[in-house]
């Protein structure tokens, strides 16, 4: 669960992550097992309240769960299930004004119930013979809840013709009955359908909606900002069409020209005591098998058998980030590589539900490049030196191509074009990984890891 920080709502940099052992939710989520893929951390909900953060989640098979910290780039306190129970998501806190809190969330699994609970002040534990029955109805989830000057409201989205769009309704009691209902914006699935998000005050005292879009491509779930305008108490998002509902808005005035442009965390120089918060590992990684301080400056990976051999997806350890939509990207990673032995793979990869990956493969006692997907292998030449650079360039189409170089100047081309994919909720995504297909033995240094885009 990533935390970002912006001061204008577009220029944003990573703050660091609310979960440091995936463990607390599920071993499910650990090495050993790799099997949540598309089921882990779903819609979550930030809040400010008397001093602390609140980061509230819910997993679809686990239930819900929660922490605090006083600063947002952590430490946050180890996660406490709030809700044990499969079949929930989307759920947000609330802080009233009279000290009271209170916790909606939808039961997908009956039929997209969505409740209201009250909390104990510390907000660890839904009170449940509390619980109101608020909404009903197909694909309602999303839910965030607000009181603006006076009133309540419950955001939320739904799906009518086969795609999302945004709702709200409104009461004078945060109990209800919520008896007046707005739709705010149009279904939209020419641009994604913009639905999750929350609404903000900006730094210029208007109104905006940040917002995942509900179904992506390649680049993922994509984020925008949108403008904001009340209408008749209405939060309306986007062009106020002449049915009084919003649409899409591709060009608007930033909230504040004070501040300069920013843009998430990507090069890596290794060079910390501690991972830079750009980085995720594709699920809870075997902390004794990498390491930042037995070669300073580097990252040590120490490969060990997947669990099912010879496949990316269920390889343990593998560090990634994110993978950008602009005119042009390059990631160049540069290995040291005299620590692999038999059986060991490492190099560069892109992956979502297929991947693509270039590295050095060792049989034996020879090291050759290989290009290899979850469809096919393509065996390249010798690798003599013990560095190597491996290099991936794409731009809007997502379009991938692998090069690799040994001397870190001259690159040559190698294995076939891959398209970036979409898989499991998410954008294809870009990383570095190790493994050995027939013993845990072997390691590489990764000196430097350079984006540029």
């Amino acid at each position: 669960m990533v935390i970002i920080h912006s001061k204008d709502l577009v220029n944003w940099t990573i703050k660091g992550h609310v979960v440091s052992d995936l463990r607390q939710i599920s071993e499910e989520m650990n090495w050993t097992r790799m099997n949540r893929y598309g089921r882990g951390i779903w819609a979550g909900a930030i809040r400010y309240y008397q001093g602390k953060f609140y980061v509230y989640f819910g997993t679809p098979d686990e239930g819900y769960f929660m922490s605090t910290a006083t600063d947002p780039a952590g430490p946050w306190e180890p996660l406490h299930c709030v809700k044990a129970e499969k079949g929930w998501d989307d759920c947000c806190p609330f802080f009233d004004d009279d000290g009271q809190l209170y916790f909606v969330g939808t039961h997908f699994a009956d039929k997209y119930k969505t409740y209201l609970y009250r909390m104990t002040p510390d907000g660890k534990t839904l009170i449940e013979n509390s619980k109101i029955l608020i909404n009903e109805g197909y694909g309602r989830e999303a839910s965030k809840l607000y009181k603006i000057n006076g009133t309540y409201y419950h955001f939320f989205s739904e799906v009518k013709n086969g795609g999302r769009y945004i709702m709200m309704q409104r009461s004078s009691s945060i109990t209800g009955p919520y008896l007046e209902r707005k739709q705010l914006s149009h279904v939209q699935r020419e641009y994604n359908e913009p639905n999750q998000g929350g609404l903000v005050e900006g730094p210029d005292r208007k109104w905006y909606f940040f917002t995942h879009h509900g179904t992506g491509d390649w680049a993922g779930r994509i984020a925008s900002l949108l403008p904001v305008y009340w209408v008749d108490g209405w939060p309306i998002i986007g062009e106020v069409g002449q049915d009084g509902i919003g649409t899409m808005v591709w060009q608007a005035a930033k909230p504040s020209n004070e501040y300069p442009v920013r843009t998430p965390q990507s090069s890596d120089d290794f060079s910390k005591s501690v991972l830079s918060p750009q980085w995720e590992w594709n699920y809870q990684p075997r902390d004794e098998m990498w390491s930042l301080t037995e070669r300073p400056g580097n990252l040590r990976l120490k490969a060990f058998r997947p669990l099912v051999t010879d496949n990316l997806l269920k390889a343990g350890n593998t560090l990634t980030q994110r993978c950008f939509r602009t005119n042009k990207n390059e990631v160049i990673v540069k290995m040291n590589i005299e620590g692999m032995v038999d059986g060991q793979k490492a190099g560069l990869c892109h992956y979502s539900k297929s991947y693509a990956m270039v590295g050095v493969r060792q049989s034996g006692k020879d090291r050759n490049l290989e290009f290899q997907t979850n469809k096919e292998k393509i065996t390249g030449p010798a690798i003599k030196g013990n560095k190597v650079w491996i290099k991936s360039v794409w731009g809007l189409d997502g379009k991938s191509q692998f090069s690799y170089s040994t001397d870190g100047r001259k690159f040559t081309p190698f294995g076939e074009v891959y398209q970036l994919e979409w898989g499991y909720y998410r954008g294809s995504r870009i990383g570095i990984y190790c493994f050995n297909n027939i013993a845990d033995a072997g390691y590489i240094d990764v000196d430097e890891f350079i984006y540029l885009y």
